[in-house]
Formats: structure tokens, sequence, C-alpha cells
């Protein structure tokens, strides 16, 4: 009976129904850690392999981890690692400089992370380095508060892609913020379809995939995932889920196994609330 429910929500989440591509539910699992800072996860990353993943939380940690597979699928995890982000001075992170909302990562292992409160990027040689500061675009001064620099991207050209969680205004498109030579570029943007809000962003063969989240009250969340051309105003829906199916999800992480479909990583902030849930999942590209 249980897999029988499991497939009927599986089928469930290839939305919208004639459209393609689409994405198919392929792993769901709770992450738990015995510590009082384990929680409200708001990025993610995952190594090429598939076999790692590194996320940042909203109280100033850095949580890492080993991915546990059977026949390619995502059935666990191990080897979990919570540490403190530090700042430029080797201090842990404080106040409200602590909210970490958006992780890229580069081909090369450089690390960037962007945070709300404190609207900033903050870049790292590799994990283990002392942070810089990514120079400020003008426009961060006015993101609104809890809803700054939500997702974050690189792509294979180390161009570094911003964008923030709310846009100002349901008629108005999400600006994306383009870092690159040391200057930042804001000349693209993002359509803004209905309550949803971006929650965090990815490149993955020259293509942004972006995700979404909308919140109903008692219904529970949506989650929503966009995919467009570098550049492009219109993209495509691969995933609207129905409220209620998937808790808070705000990272995301794109990898390909050699000879299979794309796979998609969700994780989920729990907001420290005990009525959420850490959540990962797993999607299967198919197109």
């Amino acid at each position: 009976m249980k897999k029988l429910a499991f497939s009927l929500l599986a089928a469930l989440w290839v939305l919208p129904v004639a459209a393609e591509p689409t994405l198919r539910l392929d792993a769901d699992i709770t992450l738990q850690m015995d510590d009082p800072r384990f929680g409200g996860f708001s990025s993610l990353e995952v190594t090429a392999d598939g076999m790692s993943f590194y996320a940042t939380s909203d109280r100033g940690t850095l949580l890492r981890g080993t991915i546990i597979r059977e026949n390619g699928r995502l059935v666990g995890v191990d080897n979990l690692r919570l540490t403190d982000i530090l700042d430029s001075k080797g201090a842990a992170l404080s106040s409200y400089h602590v909210d970490a909302e958006g992780l890229a990562m580069s081909e090369a292992g450089e690390v960037f992370m962007s945070f709300e409160a404190n609207h900033r990027v903050m870049r790292q040689a590799d994990v283990e380095a002392l942070p810089r500061f990514v120079p400020k675009h003008p426009d961060f001064r006015t993101l609104i508060n809890n809803s700054g620099l939500e997702a974050l991207a690189i792509d294979a050209e180390n161009t570094l892609y911003a964008i923030p969680e709310r846009s100002g205004a349901l008629t108005r498109p999400f600006p994306v913020y383009r870092f690159s030579d040391g200057e930042w570029s804001k000349d693209w943007s993002l359509p803004r379809i209905g309550d949803f809000l971006i929650t965090g962003a990815d490149i993955f063969s020259g293509k942004l995939y972006v995700l979404e989240r909308d919140f109903t009250g008692f219904g529970g969340f949506l989650s929503r995932i966009r995919r467009f051309e570098i550049g492009a105003e219109q993209g495509e829906v691969l995933l609207e889920t129905p409220a209620g199916d998937l808790d808070n999800m705000e990272g995301i992480a794109i990898w390909q196994p050699e000879g299979k479909p794309v796979r998609v990583l969700l994780i989920a902030d729990d907001n420290f609330l005990f009525l959420q849930r850490n959540q990962l999942v797993e999607l299967v590209l198919e197109e």
C-alpha cells in the first residue's frame, strides 16, 4: 500500500500534465542531528558525483554530509558535520550577520555565500578559508528585511548570479544581479508569476534553475521549479507541487550521473519548528 501511495504522489508531481520536460520524485528523507543549531537550511550545493552536499542555515552554520545511494537512488545521509560560518577575522558570525540564504561553489572550489538582514555576499577560496567580501551593488541597501539575497548561483565562466526573495510588487519581475570582473550588473529579470517567491537557484549546463515557494497557511507550502536560458525573460515550468506535498523547500542543486538523466536535489528550511522537517528530496528530470 505504501508503494502504491508513493507512486500516486509521484504521478501528481509530473506537472503540468501535458508539458515536457518534467520532474519525477525519486527520493524523500528527513535529515536529523543531535545539535541545537541543526535546522533552518536555506541553500544547497552537491558535488559533481552526487555523493556529498553542503547547506547553509539561517543561524550562521554550514552543514556538510555524505549521501548514501543504492543503485543510484538516495536512501540516506552520513557523516553530518555542522560548523559555524566565520567572518573575515575568523570569529563565528553573530547578531544580524548570521542569516545565510544562498550558496554557490565554482568548479575550482571557490565558495560564495549570500546573506539577508545585512545584505551581502562573502567569498572564500575554499570551504575552509576565511572569507572576503564581494563589493555591494547599490540596490542591496534597499532590499527588504528578511527577503534579501535568497538565491545564489555561479556559471562555468565564474559569473555570479544573485536574486532577492521578493521583487517588491506582484507585477514587478525579480531582478537578477550578475557579478563579473569585479562589478555587478542588473540587465536581466525573471517574470513574477502569482504569489511565489524565489528561494534558491542553480546553474547547470548553461541554464538557470530557480526554486520558488508559496505558503497557503494551514494548507502548507507549494513548490515550483522554473528553468531559463541565460538572459531569457521567459522560462519553462518543470515542477509545481500541490499544497502540502513538500515542506518549506529553499535550496536547490543540480547534478547528473554519467550517461543518466539530470537529477535535482532540494532541501527544506524547518524554521526550527517541530511541525516542520529538514526534508531532503531528489527528483529526476525526464525530457
